[in-house]
C-alpha cells in the first residue's frame, strides 16, 4: 500500500498528513479504500476513530479523538497503526494518561465546506497572534500546552481565548480566609502570579515595554506584574487600595488597568477608575477585563454582573462590549491587543507608529522622555454616588443581600485538609485520624456533618480510582512479605489495619487475594499478557514475546502483578529507584536493572547492568568501563522508556526522531559508538546541542572524509595551478563544503565503486585560484566555484552545486561519460576527447545536460549538445 501523493484536505505535519473522517468523502477513492483496508486489518470499526494519519513510509494510523468537535484541543484517546512494509501493528491507549497528545489547528483536518471551520480558524488566529505556536515541540502535549497558556495569561473557554483575570469562584487556599460582614470583598479576586498577566504579557511581546519605558499598575493587586517587570530592568510601580494603599500614585508612559473594572460593582466608581487611570498615562493606557461564555458565568445576579459565593463581584464583557465601553468613557479609539485586552493611546504620534509597525514580529516605539518627575499624589477617594430622590427610586428592583457564609467558608483550611486526607486515603478517615477536628466541630456542629459535606465535594470517579490504587498497594505489600518468607503478623500497624478493614473486610481475605496475586507473578504467560497491556498505555518499550523495558520511576504505575514481579527483584537487589531502567523478561523469570551515567542527557551511557534471576534468586553484575575493555554503551531513543507525563518527554521525543534519521538503531536501542556517532553527525553537518540536533557551522578539516572514498583535500588541493603556486584554495562558504560532499556521494563515489579509482585533475576553484589560472575559464558557468560569493555579495556561479574534472586511466572516457550519464544523477557533463578528463557537476538544477566540447579553432572550444545514446 502506497499513500496518495496529494490530498484535497488535510493537515501536513512533516512527512505525515492528518485527515478527519468527514474529509474522506472528498478524497480519491483510493484513499477511502486504503482506510477501509487498514481498519479491517486492525479490526477497528467505523466510529472508533475520528482522524486518519497517512505517513510517507506507507504506514497508516487510526486515531480516536472522542471530543474532536467539542474541545478546542482534543486529546488523543486511542491509536492504532499498521505498517505494510513490516506487517507490524501497534496499539496505544492514552485514556488514563494525564498528559496525552493533543491536536491543534483542527480546521485543517476538515473538509473545506465544514460549517465549524470559521469558529476553529478564529481560535487558531488568536493563538498565532500571541506566538503560542512558535515552539511546536512542546505544544503537542496537554500539560505543556496548559502551562504555556497559563504562562501567557490565557485560558480557553469553548473555542474562545479569554485572559486569566482574577479569581472568580475557586477555592484558593491562600485567599480563602474567614471574612465577616456583608461587604463585597474585591481583594479576594487578586491572583498570586508567577508569570506576567495577560495584558503585561501582550505588551512585553509587542515590545511596548522596555528600559526606556516607565510603567504604572493602577490597581496592582499583589504586585506580581510590578515585581516581574522590575526584575527585568523596567522602571515599574503600582498602587492598590487593599494591598498597597500607601504607595504613591505616579504618572507613567504606560499605565495598566488590568482586571479592575470588572470587579467594581458601582458603575460610577468603575467609570471614575477608568478615567483616573487614563489621566495618569502619558503615552497609552492598557485596559483588561474578564471575558466569558454564557456557560462560564456562575453566581447570583447582582447589579450589572454576578455575585460569587465568595462574596466577590464580577462584571463579564464580550470583546465588543469592552471596546464600546472604553471608547464611550474615554472618547477615543481603543486598539485590541488580545482577547479582553485593549490599548488606548494618548500620544497620537506613538499610536500611529504602533499601527504602522504592527505587522512586524517585534513592535517598538520611542516614548517621550520626562523633563522632570511629577510630584507624587495620593489617589483621593471617589465621591459617593449622588443620592437619588425617593420618588425617583420608587419601582427600582431591590438589590439582593449577599448570601450567608457556609460552614466550610468559616474553616476553609481545615475543610480542605479533610478533603485532601480522604482523597489520599481512598477511604473515609476515622475520627481519630482527622486533623483540625475541633475547628471542624465548631464550624459544622459535628465531625459527622463535616464528613458528609466532604463526601459531597469529592469527585466519586477520582475517589474510586484512589481506592483502587490503595487496595493494590496493600495487596502488593502483603504479597512481597510472602516472597521474603516473613511471618504474616495479624497485629499490623493501626493505619494498615484500617486499610485492610475498609478494602478487604478482614485480614484473611487480604492474605488470600495477595496469595493469588503472588501466584500470577510466577506465571510467565500472565506476565507477558500484562506487559502487553502496560505497553498499550505507554508504560515502557515492548519487544514482542521477549521483554518490557521502562524507566524506574514508572514501576509504581504498573499493574500490581508486575509490581510484585519487580518488587521481588528489589528484595534481592535493593531499591529499584537506584537504577534508571528496568527490563522485565517474560519467559526466563529475570529482571534486569540498568544504571546510566546521567539519564537526564539526551544520549545517556549505560555504566552498569544487573540481571536478577527470580527463580534461582541470584544476581549477576556487569560494569561498562574502559578499563575492562567494555566501553559504556550509548542508550539511543530514550523516549521509548519514558512516559509523556515525565518532564522533558516532548523534547526528548523530538530529539529521538531526528537522531533516528541519522543513524541506524535496532529494537534494543543499540546504535553506533561515540566515535561512530560523531563521524556520522560530522558527515551530515549536524551537531548535538542540549536536547536539540542542529546544523553544524564549523567547516570540516581537509583530511575529513568527503563521501565514501575521498577526502576534502582531494577535491580542493588538486590541479596543476594550485599545486605549483600553493594558493590557499579553501572555501569560505559552508555550503561549498556541502556541495563538494554531495558531488562525491552522488557522482564520484559510484564511479570509483565501478571503475576502481579515478584521477582528479581539477576540483574546487576559489576566486584567488581562478585569477592564477592561465587561459580561458568560465567561473560563472563551470560550477567549480561551488557556492562562493563575489565581492558584490552574489554567487560567483548562479548554478551553484559543485564540479570536478577527472580521468580514469586505461579507459575510454567516452564509455566513462556514458556510464556516468546512465547511472548517476549529475547536473552537467562535458566530454572533451576519449583520452582526456571529463567535467561533471552535481547541483540543485539537476539538468542532466550532456555536452561535447568541439574545437572551433586551436585556441577555442565550444559546447555542443549530445544525445544520451
Amino acid at each position: 500500500m502506497k499513500p496518495p501523493e496529494k490530498y484535497v484536505a488535510g493537515k501536513a505535519v512533516g512527512p505525515k498528513v492528518y485527515l478527519h473522517v468527514d474529509a474522506l468523502s472528498g478524497e480519491d477513492v483510493s484513499v477511502r479504500e486504503l482506510v477501509e483496508t487498514v481498519s479491517l486489518r486492525l479490526c477497528v470499526i467505523s466510529g472508533d476513530f475520528s482522524v486518519v494519519r497517512f505517513e510517507e513510509s506507507g504506514a497508516v494510523a487510526l486515531l480516536d479523538y472522542p471530543n474532536f468537535m467539542d474541545q478546542a484541543f482534543p486529546a488523543l484517546s486511542r491509536s492504532w497503526r499498521f505498517d505494510p512494509m513490516t506487517e507490524r501493528t501497534s496499539y496505544r491507549d492514552y485514556r488514563d494518561s494525564l498528559n496525552p497528545p493533543i491536536l491543534h489547528r483542527k480546521e485543517r483536518l476538515l473538509p473545506r465546506d465544514h460549517p465549524d471551520i470559521p469558529r476553529f480558524t478564529k481560535l487558531t488566529l488568536d493563538l498565532e497572534s500571541l506566538g503560542l505556536f512558535e515552539d511546536p515541540v512542546r505544544i503537542g502535549y496537554r500539560l505543556q500546552w496548559d502551562a504555556l497558556l497559563k504562562a501567557r495569561g490565557y485560558r480557553v473557554v469553548g473555542h474562545d481565548l479569554v485572559p486569566i483575570g482574577n479569581l472568580e469562584d475557586d477555592n484558593d487556599e491562600e485567599t480563602l480566609q474567614e471574612e465577616s460582614g456583608s461587604a463585597i470583598l474585591r481583594h479576594l479576586t487578586a491572583l498570586c502570579r508567577q508569570t506576567p498577566s495577560a495584558p503585561v504579557s501582550a505588551m512585553m511581546r509587542l515590545g511596548l515595554l522596555d528600559y526606556s519605558t516607565t510603567f504604572f499598575d493602577y490597581g496592582c493587586g499583589r504586585g506580581n506584574d510590578v515585581e516581574i517587570l522590575c526584575s527585568s530592568g523596567i522602571c515599574a510601580a503600582g498602587w492598590d487600595p487593599y494591598y498597597a494603599p500607601d504607595n504613591p500614585i505616579k504618572r507613567a508612559h504606560i499605565v495598566n488597568l488590568g482586571f479592575v473594572i470588572n470587579v467594581i460593582e458601582d458603575p460610577t466608581e468603575r467609570r471614575e477608575a477608568l478615567q483616573r487611570a487614563f489621566s495618569l498615562a502619558e503615552v497609552a493606557l492598557c485596559v483588561a477585563a474578564m471575558l466569558a461564555s454564557d456557560d462560564q458565568i456562575q453566581g447570583k445576579p447582582y447589579a450589572d454582573g454576578v455575585l460569587t459565593r465568595r462574596n466577590t463581584f464580577q462584571r463579564y464583557y464580550t470583546q465588543v462590549d469592552l471596546r464600546e465601553y472604553v471608547e464611550q468613557i474615554l472618547s477615543t479609539t481603543a486598539l485590541a491587543l488580545a482577547p479582553g485586552v485593549f490599548l488606548i493611546f494618548k500620544d497620537q504620534e506613538a499610536g500611529q507608529s504602533f499601527l504602522l509597525r504592527r505587522s512586524r514580529s517585534r513592535l517598538r516605539f520611542r516614548t517621550p522622555q520626562l523633563t522632570s518627575s511629577p510630584p507624587a499624589r495620593k489617589l483621593a477617594k471617589p465621591p459617593p454616588p449622588s443620592k437619588t430622590p425617593q420618588a425617583e427610586r420608587i419601582g427600582e428592583p431591590k438589590r439582593p443581600r449577599p448570601p450567608r457564609s457556609k460552614p466550610w467558608e468559616r474553616c476553609p483550611d481545615a475543610f480542605a485538609a479533610l478533603c485532601r486526607q480522604w482523597q489520599g486515603l481512598g477511604r473515609e478517615p476515622q475520627v481519630e485520624e482527622i486533623q483540625y477536628r475541633q475547628v471542624l466541630e465548631e464550624a459544622f456542629g459535628s465531625v459527622g456533618r463535616a464528613l458528609r459535606a466532604a463526601r459531597e465535594c469529592l469527585d466519586p470517579v477520582s475517589l474510586d480510582a484512589v481506592r483502587k490504587q490503595r487496595t493494590e498497594d496493600v495487596l502488593v505489600y502483603i504479597a512481597l512479605q510472602r516472597f521474603e518468607r516473613r511471618r504474616q503478623y495479624r497485629h499490623l500497624n493501626i493505619g494498615l489495619q484500617r486499610d485492610v478493614k475498609a478494602f478487604f473486610q478482614s485480614y484473611s481475605n487480604a492474605v488470600q487475594e495477595a496469595g493469588r496475586l503472588f501466584a500470577q507473578a510466577s506465571d510467565s504467560k500472565v506476565i507477558e499478557a500484562v506487559c502487553n497491556g502496560a505497553a498499550d498505555r505507554g508504560l515502557g518499550w515492548l519487544i514482542k514475546g521477549r521483554s518490557l523495558q521502562l524507566h524506574a520511576s514508572l514501576v509504581q504505575r504498573l499493574p500490581p502483578v508486575l509490581r510484585v514481579y519487580v518488587g521481588c527483584a528489589a528484595v534481592l537487589y535493593g531499591d529499584v529507584a537506584l537504577a534508571d531502567l528496568v527490563k522485565l523478561h517474560f519467559a526466563s523469570g529475570k529482571v534486569t536493572l540498568m544504571r546510566c551515567d546521567d539519564f537526564s542527557m539526551p544520549l545517556p551511557k549505560l555504566i552498569e547492568r544487573v540481571k536478577i534471576n527470580l527463580r534461582t534468586q541470584d544476581a549477576h553484575f556487569f560494569a561498562y568501563d574502559q578499563s575492562t575493555g567494555h566501553a559504556p554503551a550509548i542508550l539511543y531513543l530514550k523516549s521509548r522508556f519514558m512516559h509523556e507525563e515525565m518532564p522533558g518527554y516532548a523534547e526528548q521525543a523530538e530529539f529521538d526522531r531526528r537522531i533516528a534519521t541519522c543513524v541506524e538503531i535496532d529494537e534494543l536501542s543499540r546504535g553506533p559508538d561515540e566515535a561512530g556517532l560523531a563521524a556520522t553527525l560530522r558527515r551530515a553537518w549536524l551537531k548535538i546541542q542540549g536536547v536539540a540536533i542542529m546544523d553544524d557551522d564549523k567547516p570540516p578539516a581537509l583530511d575529513d572524509p568527503c563521501g565514501a572514498h575521498l577526502a576534502y583535500r582531494d577535491l580542493i588541493v588538486c590541479g596543476e595551478t594550485v599545486l605549483m603556486t600553493g594558493v590557499p584554495n579553501l572555501p569560505k562558504q559552508l555550503d561549498s563544503y556541502r556541495a563538494l560532499r554531495d558531488l562525491a556521494e552522488n557522482v564520484l563515489d559510484p564511479v570509483i565503486d565501478w571503475y576502481g579509482s579515478i584521477e582528479l585533475t581539477f576540483g574546487f576553484c576559489s576566486p584567488e585560484l581562478s585569477r592564477r589560472i592561465p587561459g580561458r575559464i568560465a567561473p560563472a558557468l563551470d560550477q567549480h566555484a561551488a557556492h562562493e560569493i563575489s565581492r558584490l555579495g552574489k554567487p560567483i556561479c548562479p548554478r551553484l552545486g559543485a564540479a570536478a574534472d577527472f580521468l580514469v586511466r586505461d579507459e575510454d572516457m567516452l564509455e566513462v561519460a556514458r556510464w556516468v550519464a546512465t547511472n548517476t544523477p549529475f547536473d552537467r557533463l562535458y566530454f572533451y576527447r576519449r583520452d582526456r578528463p571529463i567535467h561533471v557537476s552535481y547541483g540543485p538544477q539537476h539538468k542532466r545536460a550532456l555536452f561535447e566540447m568541439v574545437e572551433l579553432t586551436k585556441a577555442r572550444l565550444i559546447p555542443r549538445r549530445m544525445q544520451r545514446d
